[in-house]
């Protein structure tokens, strides 16, 4: 049986293979996804000939898909990237009242 390290510091993300923090996941979530995906074909009667290359082919799309996303963004840089996305590209403001009652404290607190 193989022996694997997963190298974890004090206030560092968990690295497994090249793999950082949450990739993991996304990458052992991929892959039950695919063994179910395999089970339920072959249940269905579906050629292995054709099952096989279909499964190896998005096996191997997942794998170079998560590690390219892990090396590119790093541990919390996927989720920076999609929350910018959701910032918008600018703020329309038609009147003055909202600057003039920051002061007073009118609105908010």
């Amino acid at each position: 049986m193989s022996i694997y390290q997963i190298n974890k510091g004090v206030s560092k993300p968990m690295v497994f293979r090249g793999l950082k923090a949450q990739y993991i996941a996304y990458l052992a979530i991929g892959l039950v996804v695919l063994l179910i995906s395999f089970a339920v074909l072959y249940i269905c009667g579906v050629s292995l000939w054709l099952i096989l290359p279909l499964i190896l082919g998005l096996g191997t799309v997942l794998f170079f898909g998560v590690f390219r996303l892990s090396h590119r963004f790093g541990e919390h840089g996927l989720s920076k990237h999609f929350a910018k996305k959701q910032l918008p590209d600018f703020i329309r403001c038609h009147s003055r009242k909202l600057f003039i009652h920051l002061k007073t404290g009118a609105y908010g607190n």
